[in-house]
């Protein structure tokens, strides 16, 4: 990913609490020579000195069969982004966009059912045991989870490498900077106003 080195991070911590809040992420990998993605929610985890991404597919999708360890693949986490224009600015300039992404790199490997069933009990514990009835692995009739299990492959990329680039105004001047944020909570965007809040916590 292209990043000015004023856009890029470095911080392990700050990528890592980034991971993992913006947990629906794009998988990329190849097929034949054409690029192919999915949408898909993924869990990120830590396992001895190696970062883990894990997540399904669903059997159907041709894309789990481009899934090796011997060519790298690439999953997306985007955070929030907006519209930056430059009418907010002292000087006459042209518009922009802000935005944070990270690129995570790896080898793919394909989950044994096992690893799979562990990585769905969680992803439905995180999302669902604060909820008032919530749907537990436990609460499913075991018929109902066999068939699902036969429709999906769980994988595993192991991380070789990660690029972080948070673009959000850092080469506008201070007074542009303020006003950059004042502008953006007076949009109709929710993401407008989080990339104000991420903002603020850069300056």
């Amino acid at each position: 990913m292209y990043i000015p080195k004023r856009f890029k991070v470095d911080d392990e911590k700050e990528i890592w609490s980034f991971l993992k809040q913006h947990t629906f992420a794009t998988l990329v990998t190849t097929d034949k020579g054409r690029p192919v993605a999915t949408h898909i929610p993924v869990m990120v985890k830590r396992e001895g000195e190696e970062i883990v991404v894990s997540g399904h597919l669903a059997y159907g999708n041709r894309q789990w069969r481009t899934l090796n360890e011997e060519q790298e693949s690439l999953i997306i986490f985007q955070g929030p982004h907006s519209y930056i224009s430059s009418s907010w600015y002292e000087e006459q300039q042209v518009p922009t966009w802000n935005y944070q992404s990270v690129h995570v790199y790896g080898n793919v490997s394909l989950q044994t059912q096992e690893e799979l069933i562990d990585d769905l009990k969680t992803l439905l514990h995180v999302y669902e045991h604060h909820r008032q009835h919530p749907v537990l692995w436990e609460t499913l009739s075991p018929e109902l989870l066999e068939r699902e299990l036969k429709g999906i492959v769980g994988f595993k990329l192991t991380v070789t490498d990660i690029q972080a680039a948070y673009k959000m105004s850092q080469n506008r001047n201070d007074r542009d900077y303020a006003n950059i944020i004042t502008q953006l909570h007076q949009e109709t965007s929710p993401e407008a106003h989080q990339v104000a809040q991420e903002m603020k916590k850069l300056r």
